[in-house]
């Protein structure tokens, strides 16, 4: 039996991972999503345990809905979890690695990035500029993945610049419920 722990801002896709290869490693997944993103994680669930049931595998996908306090924490800290993996900052990672790590468990954590964008000076610059606006506002900004820094080549860095500030100058920031944002 393993683990899950995920994030709001990517709520599927660690899970699935996770969950695919321990099913295929014939383990059971234990997954606390984030309560900022409780549907995305019923419905997912619901989908593979119907899936894993017509196969002759049912309870192969558990999910547990709770704050951290009231879930995480027991599930960090129960032996019979012996792998978690999680998904969030920092300090989050710190925290559950060592409750995990007291118990002699392991642990996969999946904390903030500071992903850099290089573009050398043979780059096509086109794709360069989209590919590092999607990198860094794809998502709101709000993927560990998101690009947080560009470095380019001496030679080429004031069109990058330019050309960056032009790109930037044609994202709508605002309400994303409001149209037009």
């Amino acid at each position: 039996v393993i683990g899950c722990i995920t994030a709001f801002n990517f709520p599927n896709a660690v899970w699935g991972w996770n969950a695919m290869i321990a099913a295929i490693c014939g383990n059971v997944t234990v997954w606390k999503p984030s309560l900022l993103a409780p549907l995305t994680a019923m419905a997912t669930n619901a989908i593979a345990d119907r899936v894993a049931t017509e196969m002759g595998h049912p309870g192969v996908f558990r999910l547990v809905i709770g704050t951290d306090d009231e879930v995480g924490e027991r599930m960090i800290a129960d032996k019979r979890l012996p792998l978690i993996s999680a998904t969030g900052s920092c300090n989050m990672g710190r925290h559950v690695g060592q409750v995990v790590a007291g118990r002699l468990g392991r642990c996969l954590l999946e904390l903030g990035g500071n992903n850099a964008v290089i573009v050398d000076k043979d780059a096509d610059l086109d794709l360069a500029v989209k590919s590092t606006v999607f990198g860094s506002v794809g998502t709101a900004g709000q993927r560990c993945t998101t690009s947080r820094r560009l470095i380019a080549h001496q030679s080429i860095v004031d069109e990058m610049v330019g050309r960056m500030v032009k790109a930037y100058q044609t994202i709508k920031i605002g309400d994303p419920l409001a149209e037009g944002t």
